[in-house]
């Protein structure tokens, strides 16, 4: 069982993380619409959200070995498109709400690929030692491993457009 201050921890990480990916969509908004200033403030708060929730973490002991941090990442993609999104999905539908759908259908796709990912470089953790950037499409997030596909299989976005992460 989880203390009262475990319990607030996980709250504080919740939404200290959201308010990270929050004011950086705010970011790329103002950036957007050229206030560039309030586009630099919301960067640096998201910065600092990304401080606190880190701490919160730290505070859980909730960071462990890497081997430990992939079989979570696993478990938690695992669940997610194959209990989480699926419902979220048919609800969507149901209620004819198309952006939130193909929102749900996206991050459920790609979900499943991070699972892959984690899946691969845990069974190769201690053998396999080649390393590559990952490329990540910025319309649905799909995750690919060495260099961009030509087409993303997900949303149909030109490769071209995927961000390099190191």
């Amino acid at each position: 069982m989880m203390s009262k201050t475990e319990e607030y921890l996980m709250e504080a990480f919740a939404g200290e993380s959201q308010a990270n990916r929050k004011y950086l969509a705010f970011a790329e908004k103002a950036d957007q619409e050229g206030f560039s200033q309030a586009a630099r403030l919301f960067r640096a708060a998201a910065e600092a959200e990304a401080v606190h929730a880190s701490n919160h973490l730290k505070a859980l002991k909730a960071i462990k070995a890497t081997k430990e941090n992939l079989r979570e990442a696993i478990a938690g993609e695992t669940h997610e498109f194959k209990e989480m999104y699926p419902d979220m999905i048919a609800t969507a539908r149901a209620e004819g709400d198309r952006q939130a759908e193909r929102s749900f259908r996206f991050a459920n796709d790609v979900e499943e690929v991070h699972a892959q990912l984690y899946h691969k470089l845990l069974d190769g953790l201690e053998t396999d030692k080649e390393e590559y950037p990952y490329y990540v499409c910025p319309i649905c997030g799909l995750t690919a491993e060495k260099e961009p596909p030509e087409k993303c299989p997900v949303c149909g976005a030109k490769g071209s457009l995927f961000r390099k992460v190191e």
